[in-house]
């Protein structure tokens, strides 16, 4: 059932998204395309954002900015999921791998080189912050709007 708070995670989420879309491609090796990526992720948050955030809330604001974290981790590690399928059918495509197994195997070894880049400082803030604010704003239009 659409709401105003699931309405105003989705949002806040694509939001979130897109700016630690914005902070990782600097972090990529020089010479990666990155095409649509941050459109990518603005999408994949708002999703991500109207499910988990848009569903959990009038428990409080504290629990608002615990779930809002939970939300921004639900973000990260959905795209390296994704990501990382998508890097091992391309791979796949020429002829790399000798199997299917191999290549399944191969995800999440793509999702270890993709979340080594998660380390930096600006990332991690923007995911703490963007992840904490999501919360707080969802849990407010909630209760303003419910």
């Amino acid at each position: 059932m659409p709401t105003a708070s699931k309405l105003i995670a989705a949002v806040a989420f694509g939001l979130v998204a897109y700016l630690a879309a914005l902070a990782y491609v600097p972090l990529l090796p020089d010479g990666t395309t990155t095409g649509y990526f941050a459109e990518i992720m603005a999408g994949l948050g708002l999703v991500i954002g109207w499910q988990t955030m848009g569903a959990q809330i009038g428990r409080g604001y504290a629990e608002a900015a615990s779930l809002g974290l939970r939300t921004s981790l639900f973000i990260v590690v959905w795209a390296l999921l994704g990501f990382a399928v998508y890097a091992m059918i391309l791979r796949s495509t020429k002829m790399i791998y000798h199997n299917a197994g191999e290549a399944m195997l191969d995800v999440p070894m793509q999702m270890m080189t993709y979340g080594k880049l998660l380390g930096d400082v600006r990332l991690i803030e923007t995911l703490i912050v963007g992840g904490v604010i999501g919360g707080l704003v969802t849990e407010y239009a909630g209760r303003r709007w419910s």
